[in-house]
């Protein structure tokens, strides 16, 4: 039986793909699940219509990130904490630490969006790369100081 995707499908194709499957795997879980449709003149207008408008989206979705990074590349947040007289913390700066005082900024940034290679663990400045999505990436630089 053909089909025409109206989702990506693991193993199967993308959006828009018309492409050949067994009956009873279009019957029972392509359809029901709507994932695909059949491939009729209606159909693909209707599929090709939803595929230009999540480009659109995704298109403004990087806009919008993008000038998030470029205001992100300038900014600077200050994180205090306690240090022994050698500048070595009795704990760490982690992702989530950095989040947050990035929040307490005015970003909308998640922790998981932070890359850091390892905690920090010494007063000190430091750069510090944020991947807001693929290709689009800011670094901040976060101050450590002593409590």
């Amino acid at each position: 039986m053909r089909v025409l995707l109206r989702q990506d499908v693991p193993e199967l194709g993308v959006i828009g793909d018309v492409v050949e499957v067994r009956s009873g795997y279009a019957r029972n879980y392509l359809l029901p699940q709507n994932l695909a449709v059949e491939p009729n003149d209606a159909n693909l207008k209707r599929v090709e219509q939803e595929r230009l408008d999540r480009e659109k989206r995704a298109k403004e979705r990087l806009e919008t990130l993008k000038g998030i990074a470029s205001r992100l590349a300038g900014a600077s947040v200050t994180i205090k904490a306690k240090a022994n007289e050698l500048g070595h913390l009795f704990g760490s700066v982690n992702e989530s630490h950095i989040a947050d005082a990035l929040v307490a900024e005015g970003f909308k940034i998640g922790p998981e969006q932070i890359a850091l290679a390892a905690p920090i663990r010494t007063l000190d400045k430091f750069r510090v790369p944020v991947r807001l999505a693929e290709g689009v990436e800011a670094e901040v630089d976060v101050w450590v100081v002593p409590a």
